[in-house]
């Protein structure tokens, strides 16, 4: 039995990879945020559970029957869903009093609810992997039987990793995973891109990575710290006749801002796939 503190927010997380080691790490730093959290994490993979021991964690390979928790957080892998919360399926009381958080990507209330025999307190959330820094952006919806102070709570769980919003629709979070969930992945795509443009001019290693990867760094930080619309921040690196007028030239010729917006449509409409491939299962 879990003998923790009856004050005490008590989290249990069903996986244990690099997600739920973020959080359990942001938890750790969070202050004020969700106060005296007492941690437990399920994962069959004794690697994982090495690194959440580590983290403080109390890590077990099953799930802890006889114990309950004001907050569970689902950070299994999609494919992994059935199996990893089945346990939870055949005891009814495991979360009779929990607020479940899902950062599974494409899985549904409603097929979390079934498979959870019918448990409605159900926030999914989408984080994205710049939160294993503190530097995420997630975005959360909540179902209509999640409260108020139960939304306050999965926003301060999640605010450990980074920037929280809000979503009115969960169809809205197939845009979310498109945008800031694989959104990383095209700023590492643009960084490779102008770094190798300087290796191919002849600067070396060090020095293009530098450059690439500080340009994106700072206009970033720029970006989010100025009044100016990014348009607008644009226009004014932009000088008439100069070599950056030059470069968005050639961009337009190419059509690429219409190429990256396909690119992202794509995208979202394949978490929509998912969405409806998992929701067979």
């Amino acid at each position: 039995m879990n003998t923790a503190r009856r004050d005490a927010i008590r989290i249990c997380f069903v996986g244990g990879g690099n997600m739920a080691l973020a959080i359990v790490r942001g938890l750790g730093q969070a202050g004020s945020l969700v106060p005296a959290p007492v941690i437990t994490a399920v994962d069959p993979v004794e690697a994982a559970r090495t690194k959440l021991t580590a983290a403080g964690v109390r890590a077990l390979a099953t799930w802890p029957a006889g114990d309950s928790f004001d907050v569970v957080v689902l950070a299994v892998k999609p494919q992994l869903m059935v199996e990893a919360i089945s346990p939870l399926a055949h005891l009814p009381d495991a979360l009779a009093s929990s607020l479940v958080i899902s950062v599974m990507a494409g899985v549904r209330t409603a097929t979390l609810s079934r498979h959870l025999a019918g448990h409605s307190r159900i926030v999914r959330a989408m984080p994205n992997t710049p939160a294993m820094i503190s530097a995420g952006v997630t975005a959360l919806f909540a179902s209509s039987e999640v409260d108020a102070e139960a939304k306050e709570r999965a926003e301060a769980l999640l605010s450990t990793v980074g920037k929280v919003v809000w979503v009115p629709t969960e169809s809205d979070l197939d845009t979310v995973t498109a945008v800031s969930g694989s959104g990383p992945a095209y700023v590492f795509y643009f960084i490779e891109a102008l770094e190798a443009v300087a290796l191919d001019a002849g600067l070396d290693a060090t020095t293009a990575r530098t450059l690439a990867v500080e340009t994106f760094r700072g206009a970033a930080l720029l970006a989010a710290e100025s009044a100016d619309a990014p348009a607008q921040l644009r226009q004014n690196v932009t000088s008439k006749r100069g070599t950056t007028e030059a470069a968005l030239a050639q961009f337009a010729e190419e059509e690429l801002a219409e190429r990256f917006q396909r690119g992202v449509s794509a995208a979202r409409n394949r978490a929509r796939t998912l969405g409806d491939e998992i929701d067979q299962q």
